[in-house]
């Protein structure tokens, strides 16, 4: 062999051991991170999942892995991971979220079967905060109606948390007996005690807190335990209305980023541990209502009883109500002028 043969061959074999080992790291530090898109007032139940996870997956497997968070809007999410946010899990919470990027190739079109409960390891209720003492009086739907009472409220065209108070407020008249005309007209009166539209949960408590508008705050069950996280203890009251809706939060693998970056065993490892002991205990701390019974029932003092009625029960599903309530045109555009 020529010695430049030998050299080139040397180096050959040199650049090729590189490019292995270069694909080995980039592997390695591909499998190693998680990002996990997730809908707005979830920050800090993922924070405190997050650190678990990583906690029991070194226990476990031996490895370090990161899992990054992304919030927003939920649909604002949603979307983003459709236009290209590189998320190997979503956490959502309306299932109609996760539907638009089954419907677009981006997750399994049969996603709500690969993990239990229809894929929603938790749900959560709407339910009313007011302002210390309740100085106007709010105990059940009928008093957001109310002359002179302001609601503040999510876009339910922007987030889930809107769109679910919109159903619950149209459901809880459908579920004391009265018609989808009835249903129509009360939610017609609620949205005139709309002085703004919040984009996301945690937008809307921060109008109601930071900018001090409006006597009614309608958010998840979640948001009670943030508020006084983050603002402090005794600003808001929670007031559970006598009938509200199940809101499911689901969650689901992005097969277009888990097969290109190789996370997929990582990314179900990950939505599994959601449903274990130690992750349903972390949803009950953050007033996430846990799937498990037992847990359920150990923090009966946070979930109070209330007549809850699903989705299903009214609007078929939360894609048929998106259709017939939110899209443009739909019936929010009809009862709701923007300001």
């Amino acid at each position: 062999m020529k010695p430049s043969t030998q050299h080139h061959t040397l180096r050959h074999a040199l650049f090729s051991l590189l490019a292995c080992l270069g694909l080995a790291l980039s592997n390695q530090a591909g499998a190693q991170t998680l990002l996990n898109v997730s809908y707005d007032v979830s920050r800090e139940f993922f924070k405190d999942i997050n650190t678990a996870f990583v906690a029991n997956y070194k226990k476990t497997k031996g490895t370090d892995i990161k899992v990054d968070q992304s919030h927003g809007g939920s649909s604002a999410q949603a979307r983003a991971v459709n236009d290209g946010l590189e998320a190997d899990v979503v956490t959502m919470n309306t299932t109609s979220d996760v539907d638009f990027l089954a419907n677009n190739g981006v997750v399994a079109k049969d996603w709500a079967k690969k993990f239990p409960h229809n894929a929603a390891p938790t749900t959560s209720t709407m339910l009313f905060l007011t302002r210390n003492g309740n100085p106007k009086g709010i105990k059940d739907w009928d008093d957001l109606i109310k002359p002179g009472v302001q609601v503040i409220v999510v876009n339910p065209k922007t987030g889930g948390n809107g769109r679910m108070a919109y159903l619950a407020a149209w459901g809880q008249v459908r579920k004391k007996g009265g018609s989808d005309a009835d249903a129509q007209a009360f939610v017609k009166k609620l949205y005139a005690n709309v002085p703004v539209l919040a984009k996301g949960g945690r937008d809307a408590t921060n109008v109601f807190l930071q900018r001090n508008l409006g006597d009614v705050l309608i958010t998840f069950e979640s948001e009670v335990i943030s508020v006084d996280r983050e603002f402090g203890e005794g600003k808001v009251d929670a007031v559970h209305p006598s009938i509200s809706i199940v809101a499911e939060n689901p969650v689901a693998i992005v097969e277009r980023t888990t097969t290109k970056k190789g996370t997929a065993e990582l990314a179900k490892a990950y939505l599994d541990y959601l449903y274990s002991d130690e992750a349903q205990e972390i949803a009950a701390k953050h007033a996430l209502r846990p799937r498990n019974a037992a847990v359920l029932k150990k923090y009966a003092q946070v979930f109070k009883p209330i007549t809850l009625f699903q989705v299903s029960d009214y609007f078929g599903s939360l894609t048929e109500a998106q259709k017939i309530h939110f899209n443009d045109g739909g019936l929010f555009d009809k009862i709701y002028t923007v300001r």
